[in-house]
């Protein structure tokens, strides 16, 4: 049976950009209750305020998610405003580039605190409110939950543990009716990359990579929407990631060949 989403109430966080935003106006268009999280008050005000003048409904919070305060608060407010969660969607996150040897371990410890704890504690304090209208629980990851990306060792352990927390959470739930589905969108065109982080800590500014070429947020987000509807566990969206997953075990020596290649041709690649 298909899930229904008109008048469903959808939490995003990372919602301020990219496919958190995209997000957002897609939700919107089927008649969800959109409430935004991001730091970036300012631009989740900004896009809260366009859907609402275009008749949908809205909200924007201030959230930082590496605050388990922040969170507490962004779900109790989302619960106080509209009555309950129907789907809660772990996008928030950021990425890195520095070889692992190089790296200050601050910028792997920000990655975990982002990427991973974000998604736990939005998760936590959201769980009891989807289960009580048998939700969806999303979290927004990456091939780099399936194999190791080569200059990107803090976003894949982080990837890794948002993997196996949202699989046990699925199977702890298994008969209470919870959706848990897991997102692999691929290279996209968002602000990631111009904001991964590198050794020291500082900002990469500059995308290695043709952002024109890659897929649009607003693509990933009709993806990731009719994966909830059909009640999906996982949407790989590449042919890379799908073979990724398939051949990793049979022959790993050459999935970690064509990821070394990959990332080789990168400009400015880390891999010497």
């Amino acid at each position: 049976m298909k899930y229904r989403l008109k008048e469903k109430v959808v939490i995003i966080t990372g919602a301020s950009s990219g496919i958190g935003k995209a997000l957002a106006f897609e939700f919107a268009k089927y008649g969800s209750i959109v409430v935004l999280a991001a730091r970036s008050v300012d631009k989740l005000n900004e896009i809260a305020e366009s859907l609402n003048k275009k008749g949908f409904r809205a909200m924007a919070v201030e959230t930082d998610v590496t605050s388990r305060e922040s969170c507490q608060k962004l779900i109790e407010k989302t619960v106080k405003s509209f009555g309950g969660i129907d789907i809660l969607i772990n996008n928030a996150g950021i990425s890195m580039k520095a070889l692992f040897h190089e790296t200050d371990v601050k910028v792997l410890e920000k990655l975990m605190n982002v990427n991973f704890w974000g998604t736990v504690y939005c998760s936590q304090f959201a769980l009891n409110y989807l289960l009580e209208r048998k939700g969806a629980l999303v979290a927004v990851s990456s091939i780099g939950g399936f194999h190791g990306l080569p200059g990107r060792s803090g976003y894949s352990a982080s990837k890794f543990a948002i993997h196996g927390l949202m699989e046990c959470i699925r199977i702890e739930n298994l008969k209470k009716g919870l959706h848990v589905l897991i997102v692999s969108p691929g290279f996209t065109s968002t602000e990631i990359r111009k904001k991964a982080l590198l050794a020291d800590g500082k900002e990469q500014g500059e995308s290695p990579r043709k952002e024109e070429k890659l897929v649009s947020p607003e693509i990933v987000a009709r993806k990731i929407i009719k994966k909830i509807i059909n009640r999906r566990s996982y949407a790989i969206m590449t042919l890379t990631g799908k073979l990724t997953v398939i051949l990793k075990f049979l022959f790993p020596g050459l999935v970690d060949r064509g990821y070394y290649n990959e990332f080789a041709r990168e400009p400015d690649s880390v891999l010497k």
